[in-house]
């Protein structure tokens, strides 16, 4: 077996974050990164793209998820995230980290970052 990992750096995305009255209401940015392992044996051989984990496809149902949701907690987005990543039966283990940039006045921002892994 030959296992490979995925980068998605910096997915800059706007959604609706946190419990303040002014986050109800107006959407900020939040910063996605994640790490996502995967069986490439198969795609290592072939060379064929119908072989391999299409991180094109979960990059687009993650923009659509963030975008289209409303969120209190980081944490939450987070989870969610994790769960679309590991919905896909290729995917061994992932690991997400979300950022809220200007969450504290001196901070540049502040993350959450969550992991799962294929039993």
């Amino acid at each position: 077996m030959s296992n490979a990992t995925i980068n998605i750096e910096n997915l800059r995305l706007r959604t609706f974050i946190g419990f303040n009255p002014e986050e109800l209401v107006k959407q900020q940015d939040v910063v996605i990164n994640a790490l996502i392992e995967f069986d490439a044996t198969q795609p290592s051989l072939s060379d064929d793209e119908n072989d391999t984990l299409n991180y094109k496809v979960i990059t687009k149902a993650i923009i659509k998820h963030v975008e289209n949701g409303k969120f209190r907690l980081v944490e939450k987005l987070n989870s969610d995230i994790v769960k679309i990543i590991m919905g896909h039966p290729q995917v061994l283990s992932t690991q997400v980290k979300v950022e809220k940039p200007h969450a504290l006045r001196f901070a540049d921002s502040v993350s959450i970052s969550l992991s799962a892994n294929r039993v």
